[in-house]
């Protein structure tokens, strides 16, 4: 498992290997020039035990300025290379992230929280770009502080060097026995703080409702819990970290006194001179930083493996709905919009009872299709099915005779406008939300398509008209206005085949009949498929297909079925009912 988050960290940085070779270099020459420095310490005290000569102190002390300025200098060259490295891999995957979300089937999002999702795309992101900066940096570091400078030490005293150094194991100990620890603090911690702005999303998209049921306290009551659940995960992993940083720390300094302890000694005995007892301590001393950082890097990579197994988990999920290589090209322009089923059975995951159950019936071009029966019969799951967001089996569902699982999805979802019961508009302008499909449509064309669907005088009376803001999810807005806006968003497509999922429901009978009546009437010739529970409405399209139990019972014109005996001739006197009584 760990070699495979270290090949993912490899893929992450491949395409700016160049950079990370350039700072590398870089912090190679800051440890080389890290290593002689002391050396020139060394030097200019043995050399100055005899007589104080100024010219000599001036030429160490000019040389060592040097040396520790073109330090400086590539020091501060490294961070920014590597650190410019984090934030590119975390652009990079941010893109590649929203691109795969992009792919991915909606079926997908109804089993993973929006909350959650959002938290890795930001939080766990910024995580491995923390990684991939300051922790491979450290790393790096490290490798060549301790690489170049031990060396150098046994060369001046291999004893006290060992003696020095001989905790050190002791803190590599201490870090294993944190690890795993430290792994499942984060884990719970990033866990926490999904579930925490899932709780903020869910809250705030439902504002309205929370403010209707007056449960503001509870929200809040509930939020605290769930706040204080992430402060536990993190007050967990601080006392967790704050425990092993001083142990290491604690061990790093305990070598000095070492030391400090047996150095005295051996330069009394003369096995050491001054000059190579100080370049001792400085080496000694150069190696606290980078064995205390050790910690936070530890730190930085548990948090990093956590993440890496959150992203690539997003990452590693298949669209179950995807264009196949030998797909047909289908170009909309060439799409009558005859649509053909036959003996579609589709049934949800994790359910036993087939939500549509062997269907059969075709559609011809330019004729309009009512789609009515109780709820949960599966008229939403139908219309769902015909522009593949449901995944279908083969040979069950064609459009002018190609089979849908074998045309290109951008054409096939191209020749169907498609208007969902959730009439969703973004948080830009009603302009904007109509013309979404075709971004550059002439305000002449975008005003058509509102006429069409009813909403152009009511556009017109808003201050702005059609730079209005929507509000968030076309909250300003209401019920019947954004379905309708959603209408003319479809209709601006002009696109072979119109499917209404229950698109009319917030809109009266009268101006329903009236939309449908134009729909009817238009001279784009477009196969429509609308759904409703609006029987009045349904009345006018050229066929009636009822469902019920997944199955269509009936079908035939409005005349036909209100004499024959079944489900529509009932539902259709349970309306007239309801309107006599209102």
């Amino acid at each position: 498992m760990a070699s495979s988050r270290l090949r993912k960290l490899g893929e992450y940085l491949r395409p700016h290997w160049p950079k990370v070779a350039l700072g590398i270099v870089a912090l190679l020459i800051v440890n080389i020039i890290g290593v002689y420095i002391p050396l020139l310490i060394r030097d200019s005290i043995d050399q100055l035990q005899g007589a104080l000569q100024f010219n000599v102190i001036f030429r160490y002390v000019v040389l060592i300025f040097v040396y520790a300025s073109i330090m400086w200098v590539m020091r501060m060259f490294s961070r920014i290379i590597m650190f410019g490295v984090g934030r590119q891999v975390e652009f990079d995957l941010k893109q590649r992230i929203f691109q795969h979300l992009l792919r991915l089937d909606s079926t997908y999002f109804a089993t993973n929280s929006i909350g959650d999702l959002m938290n890795r795309a930001t939080s766990d992101v910024d995580n491995i770009r923390r990684l991939l900066g300051f922790a491979i940096l450290s790393l790096v570091n490290t490798l060549f502080a301790y690489t170049l400078t031990l060396p150098v030490m046994l060369g001046l005293n291999i004893k006290l060097t060992l003696f020095s150094l001989a905790v050190y194991p002791l803190m590599l100990i201490t870090v294993q026995l944190f690890s795993e620890k430290l792994r499942e603090q984060q884990r719970d911690v990033q866990e926490s703080l999904s579930d925490l702005s899932q709780l903020i999303q869910e809250d705030i998209s439902g504002i309205a409702l929370i403010k209707i049921y007056a449960q503001e306290l509870n929200e809040k009551l509930g939020f605290q819990a769930q706040n204080h659940s992430v402060l536990e995960s993190n007050l967990t992993l601080a006392r967790t970290r704050n425990l092993l940083f001083p142990i290491i720390e604690g061990l790093v300094y305990f070598s000095l006194l070492v030391l400090l302890w047996l150095g005295t000694g051996a330069i009394e005995q003369g096995a050491i001179s001054i000059g190579d007892f100080v370049a001792l301590l400085i080496y000694v001393e150069r190696l606290v930083f980078p064995t205390a950082l050790l910690g936070f890097t530890i730190t930085a990579y548990q948090r990093g493996e956590v993440s890496i197994d959150r992203i690539e988990t997003i990452l590693a999920a298949d669209p179950q709905i995807q264009t196949e290589s030998t797909a047909i090209v289908l170009p909309p322009e060439l799409v009558d919009g005859k649509l053909t089923v036959q003996n579609l059975t589709f049934t949800y995951p994790d359910q036993t009872k087939p939500a549509l159950d062997d269907i059969s019936f075709v559609i011809n071009s330019g004729e309009t299709v009512a789609i009515v029966g109780p709820i949960g019969s599966g008229k939403s799951t139908l219309a769902n099915t015909i522009p593949r967001l449901l995944n279908v089996d083969a040979g069950t569902i064609f459009l002018d005779g190609c089979d849908i699982t074998k045309v290109r999805l951008t054409d096939l979802r191209e020749a169907i406008a498609y208007v969902p019961q959730d009439s969703f508009l973004f948080s830009t302008q009603i302009r904007e939300n109509i013309r979404y499909g075709q971004p550059f449509a002439e305000q002449s064309d975008i005003e058509g398509a509102a006429q069409q669907s009813q909403i152009h005088p009511e556009i017109l009376n808003f201050p702005r008209q059609y730079d209005t803001l929507v509000g968030e999810r076309g909250i300003t807005l209401s019920g019947g206005q954004r379905q309708r806006t959603s209408l003319a968003r479809a209709l601006l497509l002009s696109s072979p085949v119109l499917i209404l999922d229950d698109a009319l429901a917030s809109v009266d009978n009268q101006t329903a009949t009236e939309i449908l009546d134009i729909l009817a009437n238009n001279v784009q010739n477009q196969t429509i498929l609308f759904i409703s529970h609006q029987l009045s409405a349904a009345a006018t399209a050229d066929r009636i297909f009822v469902m019920d139990h997944g199955r269509i019972v009936q079908m035939g014109s409005h005349d036909e079925l209100i004499h024959q005996p079944g489900l529509y001739q009932d539902l259709w006197q349970q309306q007239e009912l309801t309107e006599a009584i209102l």
